[in-house]
């Protein structure tokens, strides 16, 4: 259940601070140990999400385009849907509006410093990170809530 709330707290935060752990996991009893756990969780999900941002950028080079402002990604984008299965498997929550504009600027950022040949440079996607970085959101209440997940509605 932690895990599964962990991977829906992605499309709103993809670097939370262990104190914003602590306030939206509060049935945890934090210790070194588990909130290791949970900043490894976010770090895993970081990976597969930037892992499918540049095989697409790679991807989209490779079929001619262009210019970054023609990535586009909608709800319908095979991208988003991957993304939104992998994190969202049960359709479990809404996504928001903002994830989708999070994962379109992502797209770009790899398109544009893999045309640049970044990518031949050690430490080439740290500056995509700080970008993304400041994208989060505010968190929902509702995964504040000990039953969060009756209030998806699908519980």
């Amino acid at each position: 259940m932690h895990l599964r709330k962990a991977k829906l707290m992605f499309f709103y935060v993809r670097y939370p601070s262990s104190a914003i752990l602590k306030v939206y996991f509060p049935d945890v009893q934090f210790n070194k140990n588990n909130t290791a756990q949970l900043v490894k969780w976010f770090s895993n999900f970081r990976e597969f999400y930037y892992i499918q941002m540049e095989k697409y950028a790679r991807q989209a080079i490779a079929e001619g385009c262009k210019r970054s402002e023609d990535l586009v990604v909608t709800t319908d984008s095979e991208l988003y849907r991957v993304l939104n299965l992998h994190y969202n498997r049960n359709n479990q929550i809404e996504v928001p509006e903002n994830y989708r504009l999070t994962v379109q600027s992502t797209l770009r950022e790899f398109y544009q410093a893999l045309v640049a040949n970044k990518d031949q440079e050690p430490s080439w996607k740290k500056p995509i990170y700080k970008v993304i970085a400041r994208m989060d959101d505010a968190l929902p209440e509702f995964f504040k809530a000990s039953n969060w997940m009756d209030q998806l509605g699908d519980a």
